[in-house]
C-alpha cells in the first residue's frame, strides 16, 4: 500500500495504444482503502512464444478477481496463458491475487526480490506472529493502547485481503527479463520495502515503477522490524531518497506505475518529492522547537485529522523523516523509561 499527498508531473508522450504495440496492456482492479491512490495495476506482457508475464496480481478479493478476468478477456487473453508473475514488491495489492492467478491458469511461478519474499511465501511470517513485536514496537513510540489496538485490527483485516504463495523465485537485481518486445532490467529500489523492483528498458526508457515512483501522491515508508523485533534494521525512508536520486539518473519516458496512468516527466516528479520530504522535515523541526516529542507526538502535529486505522501508516510517515534527521545530526533519540523521544540537536 501506498500513502501521501499530491505531488503533481507533466503529461507523458507516449500512449497506453504505444504500449500495446510494445505487447504491454495495463489492467487497474479496485482496492478498498484510499490510501492506496486508487486502483491497483496489473500489466500483462507478451512474451515471445504467444504467452503473457505478468507484472503484480492485485488483491484477492472477489471485485479484483472479476476485475482482473475482465482484462484479461477484454484483450482476447485467459489467465492460463500467464507464464510467470513477476512482483515489484511484498504489498498484500499487488502479491493478493498470485494465487488465484496460479490456481485458475497453469501454475505460472512467482517472483520477487529475495528480502520481500518473507512478505509473500507461506513458509514467510503473519502478521498475527509479527503483532507483539509491532505492539512493543508501537508502545516505545508512545502510541497509545487504544490507537494500537485500532491500527492491529486494520492490519488484520488487510491480510485478509491476501494470500500466500508456496514456492515464491528469488527476482535479482541485475537479471534482465526478455519478452516479446522488451529487454527488462530488474533494478532493485528499497524504500517502500526493502524489496521494491522497478522494471527498466533501457532502450525503450520505460520504467515499471510499482510503488516507487507515483504521480501523484508519495509512497509511505513503511515501518519494518527485525525478527526480534528491534528497530532500525530497515530505515525505509533513508533508503526511498537514495533510491530516488538513483531513478532521477535513469532515462525514462514513460513510468508505468503500481496506481494510476503511465505517466512522463520523472525527474519532475521526483524533484516535487524531495522537495515534499524537505518541507515535511521542516515541519518536524518546528514541532520539536518547544522540546522533545514522541514520534506519536510529532504524527498528531503533522497528521491532525487521521483515521484512527491510519495510525500505523502516519506514525511510519513520521518515524522515516526523524531517521533522516537524525542521519543528518539535526535531531537526537533518546530513551526513557522504554519510551523514544525525539529532540533538536545542540
Amino acid at each position: 500500500m501506498s500513502a501521501g499527498v499530491a505531488v503533481g508531473g507533466v503529461e507523458a508522450g507516449v500512449t497506453e495504444a504505444d504500449l500495446a504495440e510494445l505487447g504491454v496492456h495495463r489492467i487497474p482492479m479496485p482496492v478498498p482503502f484510499p490510501q492506496a491512490g486508487g486502483a491497483v495495476n496489473a500489466y500483462l506482457v507478451e512474451e515471445r512464444d504467444g504467452r503473457v508475464l505478468l507484472v503484480d496480481a492485485g488483491l484477492d478479493t472477489p471485485e479484483a478477481h472479476a476485475a482482473l478476468e475482465a482484462g484479461f478477456a477484454r484483450l482476447g487473453r485467459r489467465l492460463d496463458e500467464v507464464s510467470r508473475i513477476l512482483l515489484t514488491h511484498g504489498h498484500i495489492d499487488h502479491y493478493g491475487a498470485a494465487r488465484f492467478v496460479q490456481e485458475r491458469g497453469s501454475g505460472a511461478p512467482v517472483y520477487a526480490h529475495p528480502a520481500d519474499v518473507a512478505k509473500v511465501a507461506e513458509s514467510g511470517w503473519r502478521w498475527r506472529e509479527q503483532v507483539p513485536l509491532f505492539v512493543a514496537h508501537l508502545a516505545r513510540l508512545g502510541v497509545p493502547a487504544d490507537a494500537i489496538a485500532a491500527q492491529t485490527r486494520e492490519g488484520e483485516r488487510g491480510f485478509g485481503l491476501a494470500r500466500r504463495v508456496a514456492e515464491v523465485r528469488p527476482l535479482e537485481p541485475g537479471t534482465v527479463v526478455e519478452t516479446r518486445a522488451l529487454r527488462l532490467e530488474v533494478l532493485h529500489m528499497p524504500g517502500h520495502t526493502p524489496g521494491l523492483v522497478c522494471l527498466y528498458d533501457r532502450a525503450r526508457r520505460l520504467l515499471f515503477s510499482g510503488d516507487h515512483l507515483l504521480e501523484r501522491i508519495s509512497p509511505n515508508p513503511l515501518i519494518e522490524l527485525g525478527p526480534d523485533g528491534r528497530d532500525g534494521y530497515f530505515r525505509p525512508l533513508l533508503a526511498y531518497l537514495d533510491s530516488l536520486r538513483r531513478t532521477r539518473a535513469l532515462d525514462v519516458d514513460l513510468v508505468l506505475p503500481g496506481h494510476g496512468r503511465p505517466f512522463g516527466g520523472h525527474r519532475a516528479v521526483i524533484d516535487a518529492l524531495l522537495g515534499f520530504v524537505e518541507k515535511r522535515q521542516a515541519r518536524i523541526r518546528d514541532v520539536l522547537r518547544d522540546g522533545p516529542h514522541t514520534a506519536y507526538e510529532v504524527s498528531r502535529a503533522l497528521f491532525p485529522v487521521a483515521r484512527p486505522g491510519d495510525g500505523f501508516l502516519v506514525v511510519s510517515e513520521t518515524i522515516g523523516n526523524l531517521e533522516v534527521l537524525e542521519a543528518r545530526g539535526d535531531v537526537v533519540r533518546e530513551e526513557a523509561a522504554g519510551i523514544f523521544r525525539h529532540r533538536l540537536a545542540g
